[in-house]
C-alpha cells in the first residue's frame, strides 16, 4: 500500500477516547502531520472491519484496550501538492472508552498524553489541526450527552 502519492484513497480509523474530562492524544512520529498532536488511529488492513481496526490501532499506538461506542464522523484528509495529491485518507473516527491496558507511546506515536478541554478549544502549544479539534469536540460532546442520559436512566 503506497501512502505517499497513492493511486486511490486509503481507509483509516481514529479514536476519540474520553476519560472523565480528558481526551487522549498522540504525537505523530511519521508523516503526514509528523510532530503534530492527533487522535490515535491508522490504516485499516485488508479484510479487517472498521471496529476491529480502531481497537487494534489504539492498542498499537497507546497500549490501551478500547471499546468503540459509535462513529463520530467520516471525513477526507487530503494533502495536496501543486500538481498531485500527496496523501488521501478517508477516516472513520469513533468515540471509544478504555476497557484495559496500560498507557504508553508505541508504534508510530512519539508521545501520548491526556488533555483537558481547555487545551484543545483554544490556541495551545499542541499544534492541533482544525479538523482534529472539530472531531475531538464532537466526540467529547457526544460522550457528555451519553453520560447525562445514563445518569437520567435513559
Amino acid at each position: 500500500m503506497q501512502r505517499e502519492f497513492p493511486s486511490a484513497p486509503l481507509v483509516g480509523v481514529g479514536a476519540v477516547i474520553v476519560e472523565d474530562v480528558r481526551v487522549l492524544l498522540v504525537r505523530r512520529g511519521t508523516e503526514p502531520l509528523k510532530g503534530h498532536w492527533s487522535l490515535p488511529g491508522g490504516l485499516v488492513e485488508l479484510g479487517e472491519g472498521l471496529l476491529n481496526a480502531v481497537v487494534r490501532e489504539v492498542r498499537e499506538e497507546t497500549g490501551l484496550v478500547v471499546e468503540p461506542v459509535e462513529m463520530i464522523e467520516l471525513l477526507d484528509r487530503i494533502h495536496r501538492e501543486p500538481d498531485r495529491v500527496r496523501y488521501h485518507y478517508v477516516i472513520a473516527d469513533y468515540l471509544c472508552r478504555v476497557t484495559g491496558g496500560e498507557l504508553l507511546a508505541a508504534s508510530d506515536a512519539d508521545a501520548v498524553r491526556w488533555v483537558e478541554r481547555a487545551e484543545w478549544t483554544k490556541e495551545s502549544a499542541l499544534q492541533l489541526d482544525p479538523i482534529t479539534v472539530r472531531v475531538i469536540e464532537a466526540g467529547w460532546q457526544r460522550e457528555q450527552k451519553l453520560r447525562k442520559e445514563m445518569k437520567e436512566g435513559r
